[in-house]
């Protein structure tokens, strides 16, 4: 810091300096690297959610597959991709076991890695894939 007086300017201290950023929602918190991080990484590739519904006792998938893309691919630009991406879940759950149907965790995890791997594959970008299972 400079003092400024009538007999001039002078060091006065320090002050702390650098990136900063703030998370306006929770007042004046600083934002921790890991929300950073995260945010970037949205802002950047997108995020891509795969939600079905599948029956519990059969394994079945009870409603049509849809996809939502944020940041990613909007729907007209899309030229198919999020139509084959819902092929590669399909194709997922056709090659997983009624045991692997019925274990959430572990289908959400083949979905997430296939899906991802496609979307490298097509598009060189690297969304957030969280599929959403929903039990029926």
């Amino acid at each position: 810091m400079l003092q400024f007086d009538k007999q001039g300017a002078r060091k006065n201290g320090r002050v702390r300096a650098g990136r900063r950023c703030i998370d306006s929602g929770s007042g004046d918190e600083v934002a921790e690297d890991l929300v950073v991080r995260d945010r970037r990484h949205l802002s950047e590739d997108g995020i891509v959610l795969p939600i079905l519904a599948i029956n519990k006792l059969t394994g079945a998938i009870e409603t049509p597959l849809e996809i939502i893309s944020r940041g990613f691919v909007s729907h007209g630009e899309d030229d198919g991709l999020l139509t084959r991406a819902r092929e590669i879940v399909l194709k997922t759950l056709e090659e997983s076991s009624l045991e692997e149907k019925s274990d959430y965790g572990m289908m959400k995890e083949k979905i997430r890695t296939d899906l991802k791997r496609f979307l490298k594959k097509e598009t060189s970008k690297r969304p957030m894939v969280i599929p959403v299972i929903l039990e029926i």
